[in-house]
């Protein structure tokens, strides 16, 4: 997580160093800004508290902000996973909300008093993780968290803080709403997935098969494609566990590419948010086609060698062609279904489709649903 820290004052500068040094040992990505002319200088180790000393290096840590408040936030929205304003709300509120769009979107914010009494979550309390982040921020200060989400309080099913936990995509965020406010008003929601589980399952939600007759009109359904409707309002949540083999002819450009990935990928209704990796040969690392595609998507390109995908085992669509081009019989299934077994055995959902002089197979990796 990226977080960028921001203090108004001499109190809340010393506050925002504390949580600069600390956040980083964390592991995370941390800078710290200050607004306002009496944190500009470097502060003498002399007027530190005895805490403060703890933490070495009291150098320039934090970047003066010469812009306004507003042209700041507003970058930070761009490039923050994270903010963490040391101040007043009324100053985040007043900053904040010209840039506000949705939760898919919108980082995660947090504010401290400048006295370190409270860390409050502000936005993007689930998705955005401000949540957790209140209660880490107020741990390190030694400050009260506070949460007002509804489901926090209220200690009910969240199915954006399940998606988030399980790294799934959201399909609709207004039924998600609406799930949220049947969970609260007492009513169960229903639950189906392609995939088995751990754990138990969650008392708010109700296990629907394909016989059940009395089944919830609203519901979750947990698979990597829009082919069943289970429930009159189902709000679909989507894993990444569909890996992507690629193969074609040199210079294919990048347009093509996507344009036979997607049709392989419709003959299977798969979306593209379940696709978690692209593979190929390592004879196509450089493939300008494939590589654009890729950044584009932000999905990571893996390749292997001739020898690596050989080894795959099973039964796949042999070309003469391929092996004397690249010493191995076909690629995009084995190296699909390779880069899909890191965690187990995956399977092929999508044999060799090929179009264009583009050929795509998809794999889905061996994967299941955490209530724990």
């Amino acid at each position: 997580m990226k977080i960028s820290i921001i203090s108004f004052s001499q109190s809340g500068y010393r506050l925002s160093e504390m949580l600069y040094w600390v956040l980083k040992e964390r592991s995370y990505e941390v800078t710290s800004y200050t607004k306002s002319k009496y944190t500009k200088k470097v502060l003498d180790e002399s007027q530190l508290d005895e805490e403060s000393r703890d933490f070495r290096n009291v150098k320039q840590f934090a970047k003066p902000v010469d812009e306004s408040i507003h042209e700041w936030t507003g970058q930070r929205f761009q490039d923050s996973d994270a903010i963490v304003f040391v101040g007043a709300c009324g100053i985040a509120v007043r900053s904040i909300a010209p840039f506000v769009k949705s939760k898919k979107m919108d980082p995660a914010v947090v504010v401290v008093d400048e006295q370190g009494r409270f860390s409050i979550s502000l936005l993007s309390g689930h998705l955005g993780g401000a949540n957790e982040l209140a209660e880490e921020v107020g741990e390190i200060v030694h400050a009260q968290p506070v949460v007002t989400t509804a489901t926090d309080l209220n200690d009910k099913f969240a199915v954006d803080i399940f998606a988030k936990k399980n790294g799934c995509y959201i399909s609709d965020m207004v039924l998600a709403k609406e799930i949220s406010a049947a969970v609260l008003a007492g009513k169960q929601v229903g639950f189906a997935s392609d995939f088995p589980w751990i754990g138990e399952l969650p008392a708010e939600l109700k296990l629907c098969g394909e016989e059940e007759e009395e089944k919830p009109e609203l519901g979750i359904c947990v698979t990597s494609g829009y082919l069943e409707h289970p429930f009159v309002h189902t709000l679909y949540l989507i894993p990444r566990v569909v890996t992507t083999g690629v193969g074609c002819k040199k210079e294919t450009p990048k347009g093509t590419v996507e344009n036979v990935i997607r049709r392989a990928c419709d003959e299977l209704l798969i979306p593209s948010v379940a696709m978690e990796q692209v593979t190929s040969i390592d004879l196509k690392k450089e493939e300008q086609g494939i590589l654009e595609y890729c950044q584009e998507r932000n999905l990571p390109f893996i390749t292997y060698t001739a020898e690596e995908l050989q080894e795959v085992e099973g039964t796949y669509a042999q070309s003469d062609f391929v092996k004397e081009t690249t010493g191995v019989d076909n690629v995009c299934e084995r190296a699909a279904l390779l880069g899909s077994s890191r965690e187990g055995k995956g399977r092929l959902i999508q044999r060799k489709y090929a179009q264009d002089g583009v050929t795509v197979a998809l794999a889905m990796k061996k994967w299941s649903v955490n209530f724990e």
